[in-house]
C-alpha cells in the first residue's frame, strides 16, 4: 500500500540550502541528526553534501511514518519556521492555549520553539488522526 505523501520534496531540497543547520532532517522527522548537523554545521558540511542525495528517500521514509489527513506538515513547519515565536503553528494545529502563551511568552523563551522542532511532525500527525 502506498501512503499519501505528508511532506514536499520541494521543501526537502530548500530546507537543504540550510541544511548545515539541520532543518531538512528536522522536517523529515529525524531530530536526532538535526541536532548533531545544527552543532556540527552538517557534520563539517560533508553529511550536508551526501544529504543531497539521500533527500529523495527521507521523503519516501516521512510519507510512509506519518499520518496524513487534513493538517499539512509542509505548511506546519513554514509556520514554525518563521513565525513559531508567535505560536502561529500551534494555532494551525488547533493548541489555542499554547498557542497564546507561545505569543505572550516568545514560544515560552525560544524553548517551547525548540521542543516543537523535535515534535512538530509527531503533533501533526496526531491532529491528523482526530476524528472531524
Amino acid at each position: 500500500m502506498i501512503a499519501a505523501p505528508t511532506h514536499s520534496i520541494v521543501i526537502g531540497y530548500i530546507l537543504w540550502i540550510f541544511g548545515f543547520m539541520g532543518s531538512h532532517r528536522f522536517y523529515y522527522g529525524k531530530p536526532i541528526s538535526g541536532t548533531i548537523y545544527f552543532f556540527t554545521l552538517g557534520i563539517f558540511f560533508i553529511g550536508w553534501i551526501i544529504d543531497l542525495i539521500l533527500i529523495p528517500g527521507m521523503d519516501r521514509e516521512a510519507d510512509e511514518r506519518f499520518q496524513a489527513g487534513f493538517k499539512n506538515y509542509t505548511l506546519a513547519w513554514v509556520f514554525l519556521t518563521f513565525l513559531g515565536v508567535f505560536g502561529v503553528h500551534r494555532f494551525y494545529l488547533g493548541k489555542w492555549i499554547t498557542g497564546l502563551l507561545y505569543l505572550f511568552t516568545c514560544g515560552f523563551f525560544l524553548i517551547g520553539v525548540l521542543y516543537d522542532f523535535w515534535t512538530l511532525n509527531r503533533q501533526v500527525s496526531e491532529a491528523n488522526t482526530v476524528a472531524y
